[in-house]
């Protein structure tokens, strides 16, 4: 045995049958609903209920971060754009054309948070046109996290569906 089969042993690149992934798949979610706009979900939740001062602080937080997406996709925007396209369109050869299980599973993951950065670029710039305040802007922000959790549970089911698709269809567990 070289030391290539040994790593390949210790870390297995298939990932519809690795607890890693789906640890992976719910961190990555988790994360994603938590973060909207860049702005932590609890500071949503604490100008919810407390008003006044927690609200003046998430609409100064909301801001700068609408500020800050709309200046990263003034000037990179397009580039970055580009730049996903290609990843997602290697992604989605490599794992469906070729059969390469990682690719898949990463490209799985990556086209529905593709989505989600799209939906808080775009409240971003109707943010930064109506500057929304107080109880407006906490449910436009609860709004959009409602959608990000709907495409994270339909993205994970389609992920699983798959994922058990691609583990029975191999001859007895054997790759």
């Amino acid at each position: 045995m070289d030391w290539n089969d040994a790593i390949f042993q210790v870390i297995s690149l298939h990932t519809f049958s690795n607890v890693w992934y789906w640890l992976a798949v719910a961190v990555t979610w988790s994360t994603a609903s938590h973060w909207i706009i860049g702005v932590p979900f609890d500071m949503i939740h604490r100008a919810r209920r407390n008003g006044d001062q927690a609200t003046a602080d998430l609409e100064a937080i909301v801001a700068i971060n609408v500020r800050r997406l709309i200046a990263i996709a003034d000037v990179a925007g397009l580039w970055l754009m580009g730049f996903a396209a290609f990843v997602l369109s290697v992604l989605a050869m490599a794992g469906f054309y070729y059969g390469f299980e990682l690719a898949q599973g990463f490209f799985c993951i990556a086209l529905p948070l593709t989505v989600v950065v799209i939906l808080n670029i775009r409240l971003s710039m109707s943010f930064a046109r109506s500057q929304p305040t107080g109880d407006d802007l906490v449910h436009a922000l609860l709004g959009l996290r409602f959608w990000i959790q709907t495409i994270a549970m339909v993205s994970i089911f389609a992920t699983a569906m798959y994922g058990m698709y691609h583990n029975l269809s191999l001859p007895l567990g054997f790759r």
